[in-house]
């Protein structure tokens, strides 16, 4: 009985073996370099319309984007609630400090520019570098 059973595992073994070898050969690959240049020139065109239609906003309508001559720049904004901040606005040669909360804004002080002290900290040169160069100095 055991030699029986060897037999028919080999005579399975050795059909599909045959089966195997008498089976079509595989289908070639296809060659993906033209569908991924496709797709690599479609994604640099997006971004180029992208980064195209950004200049034009800046150049055309300066109003939309930042404005680097304004009359007004907020200089620095600190939180100090969930919802509420001071913000140091800087108008022409004068510096407010404003509380700012949900709906309201209030003025806490006025200063001049040239009455504003210097930090008394030690600040790292990169940072007084980035300051001067934020004020325009």
């Amino acid at each position: 009985m055991k030699t029986l059973v060897l037999y028919l595992l080999l005579a399975a073994f050795f059909a599909v073996g045959e089966a195997l070898a008498q089976a079509p050969a595989a289908v070639p690959i296809a060659d993906s370099t033209p569908g991924l240049m496709q797709a690599t020139l479609g994604l640099a065109l997006v971004l180029a319309l992208i980064f195209g239609a950004a200049w034009a906003i800046r150049h055309v309508a300066p109003g939309i984007g930042r404005q680097r001559n304004a009359v007004l720049k907020v200089i620095a904004r600190q939180a100090v609630g969930a919802r509420e901040h001071v913000v140091i606005v800087e108008v022409g040669n004068r510096w407010l400090l404003l509380g700012v909360a949900s709906g309201t804004v209030r003025m806490l002080e006025t200063m001049t520019k040239e009455d504003i002290p210097e930090p008394t900290g030690a600040v790292h040169p990169f940072a007084r570098i980035l300051l001067r160069a934020r004020h325009g100095e």
